[in-house]
């Protein structure tokens, strides 16, 4: 049963990239998103904000079309004090009804597409796949250490998703990461600990050794198959 939804329910970002998202943000000026003229105040914008949040985890979620005008009436209607136009377990039920369908087509969807790419990757050349499904290419091999699954890492890398789409990469920002194997996305825990140091793979990681059915942020969807190029370039601090 999925509990009710609440605006900050709904603002939820989803979860965190992994660790190495979060370290070594490119170190450039942000410059201030231009406000476009129709809000007139801070109340407008931020009206305008938890609006396209909103829409966008719904969206995120599976959702592939909503009744932006009752969604507004509501809110409307809330905020007013007007009489609600429907019984609190009618809410409660129409929300649940309505996302266990969406996200059931969402799943069946992304799964699809992945499914179908780690079929056919699975049998190219080159490509070793382990008892998990973790799936990984060595670009270039080396005869180095091997970290363990505790032990901190310096890696370069890229991440993209099966469209191409590149969601993250050290190598944009200039500079390598560091990190705790354990505290990264279980594909990255595996298949770092089969590289020796000095080694170039490429990972193909299944959704369910990445970031699941929740995606990461709003660059990385439910059910994603990850592509990572990463280079061990150290073990330890």
């Amino acid at each position: 049963m999925i509990k009710p939804l609440t605006i900050i329910g709904l603002m939820a970002l989803g979860t965190l990239p992994s660790l190495a998202q979060q370290k070594n943000k490119p170190k450039t000026i942000q410059q201030p998103a231009k406000t476009i003229s129709m809000f007139e105040n801070k109340i407008d914008t931020a009206s305008y904000a938890f609006g396209l949040s909103m829409a966008r985890d719904l969206k995120k979620r599976g959702l592939k079309n909503l009744n932006g005008k009752l969604v507004a009436q509501a809110i409307e209607d809330y905020f007013s004090d007007k009489p609600i136009r429907i019984k609190e377990g009618d809410e409660y039920q129409a929300i649940s009804e309505v996302l266990t369908a969406a996200g059931e087509e969402l799943k069946k969807e992304q799964t699809a597409t992945g499914d179908t790419f780690l079929a056919e990757n699975k049998a190219k050349e080159g490509i070793h796949t382990t008892a998990s499904g973790l799936q990984y290419e060595i670009i270039r091999d080396a005869e180095g250490a091997k970290p363990g699954e505790t032990d901190s890492v310096t890696v370069h890398y890229k991440g993209a998703l099966l469209s191409g789409k590149v969601f993250d990469s050290s190598y944009d920002r200039g500079e390598p990461i560091s990190f705790e194997l354990n505290r990264v996305i279980q594909g990255w825990q595996e298949g770092l600990q089969l590289m020796p140091v000095g080694s170039y793979y490429r990972f193909y990681i299944p959704y369910e050794l990445g970031y699941g059915e929740r995606g990461a942020g709003n660059d990385i969807p439910p059910y994603s198959v990850l592509v990572f190029d990463v280079e061990l370039l150290k073990i330890g601090g």
